[in-house]
């Protein structure tokens, strides 16, 4: 793996990180910018990379290290958006299989970016009620929750764009410099 590639994978989870702490607080679920940055690394780096950026961010937060929204620690598998976490990293795979999968169009990469948003709410709506509804024994039904998961959704369709976008400019920079190679290697 190229000195590149690694250095991109680091800034994109450092850039995740951050992204965790540009939030809206809501009752169940806060809306943060980690969506972007994740998508962003897929569409940059491909699945391969950009997941693996993802897993290095969450990794790093369940070692203790706290940059998730609420801390960090090996315990936060048990709070309520850990599944979003998860969903994340799937995401960032998807979006880069579908962006790298022929010429980088931005029809093609806002398609992977709409596409790797679904995994991450569908794992972390899933995991919200799973956590929220059993575990925690929460008063709040399992359609509350859903509502609450999804209330986001609508804006992240708008970052996804705006990731596209981004992405499809960041893209033939990222090329000249021999980074970003559509290989099988990146995927």
């Amino acid at each position: 793996m190229k000195l590149k590639n690694l250095i991109l994978i680091s800034i994109f989870a450092a850039l995740t990180a951050v992204g965790a702490f540009i939030k809206i607080p809501t009752p169940i679920c806060p809306i943060t910018l980690q969506i972007l940055f994740t998508t962003l690394a897929g569409v940059v780096l491909g699945g391969k990379n950009g997941a693996a950026s993802v897993g290095i961010y969450v990794l790093l937060g369940l070692a203790g290290v706290p940059i998730f929204t609420g801390g960090g620690g090996f315990h936060y598998v048990l709070q309520p958006t850990f599944g979003f976490l998860l969903g994340f990293i799937i995401g960032a795979y998807v979006t880069g299989i579908i962006c790298h999968s022929g010429k980088p169009t931005l029809k093609r990469l806002i398609i992977g970016c709409l596409t790797g948003m679904l995994p991450i709410f569908l794992l972390g709506t899933v995991y919200n009620c799973v956590i929220t509804c059993l575990y925690m024994n929460s008063e709040a039904n399992a359609i509350t929750v859903v509502y609450h998961c999804l209330m986001p959704f609508p804006g992240d369709v708008v970052l996804c764009i705006f990731t596209a976008i981004l992405g499809k400019r960041l893209m033939p920079v990222l090329e000249r410099m021999n980074v970003n190679e559509h290989t099988e290697a990146c995927r």
